[in-house]
């Protein structure tokens, strides 16, 4: 009898095991397709023509093959980040674009007027004339960890609104398009050529990254993402302002030999006369190894939280000169929007 029981209480365990099993996945399945239903309608197509401005060619030209008609057309993602009709994509997607148009999850197109671009962040706003549009949210960047499940939803290959599944594979990445202005999300979730400008969702539906970059001509496991932290502020901006106003401090950095122990900081290489930096007392020679109380790991480092701190705003620089560690109050300037 005992042994009946047992057998029948296992049955019964494997069971409720089993049913609780298909509970989870039933409710994972129902996380992925309520974030396509909520973020999908706010994902865009963007089309960006180019005239070709070709040489006159004489036997076209007698042939009767009109040259000057030639275009190129980009096609890749956006999103709507403002129901107004505001929307984020790359810069690279429309950079000296002739027309710009967007298609969106009802069938509509518009055409679009380019707000503002931002070369160095790889950033551009778009806004459209039309009602009923559903946006996404931002979401928190900052709070992600490596590990966490994540969406991208764009237009891959001018296949509309694909979604694909992954989890952030890196944080911070740096170095990826020798662009001292970015920094990554690394990502597994797939991302070709067309998710340019696309969400990269959290579990909550938020935008946690604009898709921008892979590694290589095709996914290969490896794609990149702005961090909503900045897509955000430089979105701003551009609404604010029409460009982006970054820190300027006037030094060249530079890092320590890795011949040194504990080689932390950016080494001050040049001052420029009369700039924040000469103003503020830094020398040539100096090491930087704080910023406002945030250790300097590297010369990249410095760089971002310099050309991102508000301007007009005065910073605390910890520096370290003859080997006596000293305290700069540091004001910061404006960069001109040519650089």
């Amino acid at each position: 009898m005992g042994r009946v029981h047992y057998a029948r209480t296992r049955a019964e365990l494997a069971a409720i095991r089993d049913a609780a099993s298909q509970a989870e996945l039933t409710s994972v399945g129902k996380l992925f397709t309520t974030l396509v239903r909520v973020v999908g309608p706010a994902v865009v197509q963007v089309e960006a023509t180019r005239r070709i401005r070709t040489l006159a060619d004489e036997i076209n030209v007698l042939r009767g093959v009109d040259t000057s008609s030639a275009t190129d057309e980009t096609l890749a993602s956006g999103v709507i980040i403002d129901a107004e009709g505001v929307i984020v994509t790359n810069y690279h997607v429309v950079a000296q674009a002739d027309s710009i148009r967007v298609n969106l999850a009802d069938g509509r197109a518009i055409d679009a007027e380019l707000v503002g671009a931002d070369a160095a962040s790889d950033l551009a706003v778009l806004r459209i004339d039309a009602d009923n549009l559903v946006a996404a949210s931002w979401g928190d960047s900052t709070a992600l960890e490596t590990g966490e499940m994540v969406w991208a939803i764009g237009n891959p290959f001018g296949l509309d609104r694909t979604v694909t599944y992954g989890i952030v594979s890196g944080i911070g990445r740096r170095g990826v398009l020798d662009n001292p202005f970015q920094e990554f999300l690394q990502t597994d979730a797939s991302v070709n050529p067309g998710n340019s400008g696309g969400p990269l969702v959290d579990v909550h539906g938020s935008v946690v990254g604009i898709t921008t970059a892979i590694v290589g001509r095709d996914f290969r496991g490896i794609g990149f993402a702005i961090p909503s932290v900045t897509a955000r502020s430089v979105c701003e901006e551009i609404l604010a302002h029409g460009h982006v106003e970054r820190g300027y401090v006037g030094m060249a950095l530079r890092s320590l030999p890795t011949s040194i122990d504990a080689a932390l900081g950016a080494v001050v290489l040049k001052v420029e006369p009369g700039s924040p930096a000469a103003l503020a007392g830094l020398a040539e020679g100096d090491l930087v190894v704080g910023f406002d109380g945030q250790l300097i790991a590297e010369p990249a480092v410095l760089v971002l939280l310099l050309t991102r701190a508000p301007v007009g705003t005065v910073v605390r620089l910890d520096i370290v000169r003859d080997g006596r560690r000293l305290e700069l109050p540091l004001r910061i300037g404006r960069r001109p929007i040519d650089d």
